[in-house]
């Protein structure tokens, strides 16, 4: 698997599998640096899309991987890929969260990520706030 920054090439992919973003954010956010790819066999099979939280901590806003690619390793190895990019760019601590009725929360919890809070939304199952110190 190849990981790497996205660009306006990978624009098409990662909307077609990411709904909660629109075009022009997707499109903010890949000039910012902040949407990785993976690529396998010169194909794409996932993306990892982040933001910056209180404008100065990193908050993971989507994991994708094609279902194929799934539950394979693929996923762990985005993640630590954007956490030794943070690292490396002086940040000391990642976020993440998830709904309560997602089973990405174990996923996040044997990263070693913790619960740190949640978040209650009317008409909408718990979010769980994820921290991890680097």
């Amino acid at each position: 698997m190849n990981i790497k920054m996205a660009t306006n090439n990978d624009i098409d992919f990662i909307l077609a599998n990411d709904n909660h973003v629109s075009k022009n954010e997707l499109c903010s956010c890949v000039s910012l640096g902040r949407v990785l790819v993976a690529e396998c066999d010169d194909k794409l099979i996932g993306c990892l899309r982040w933001n910056l939280f209180w404008d100065n901590t990193p908050f993971l806003n989507m994991l994708f991987l094609v279902a194929d690619y799934q539950n394979k390793g693929y996923g762990k190895s985005l993640m630590r890929f954007w956490e030794n990019l943070m690292k490396e760019n002086y940040y000391k601590l990642v976020m993440t969260s998830t709904l309560l009725s997602e089973s990405a929360q174990h996923f996040y919890r044997k990263l070693g990520y913790i619960d740190a809070g949640s978040l209650l939304l009317k008409n909408e199952p718990l979010e769980i706030i994820f921290t991890k110190e680097l």
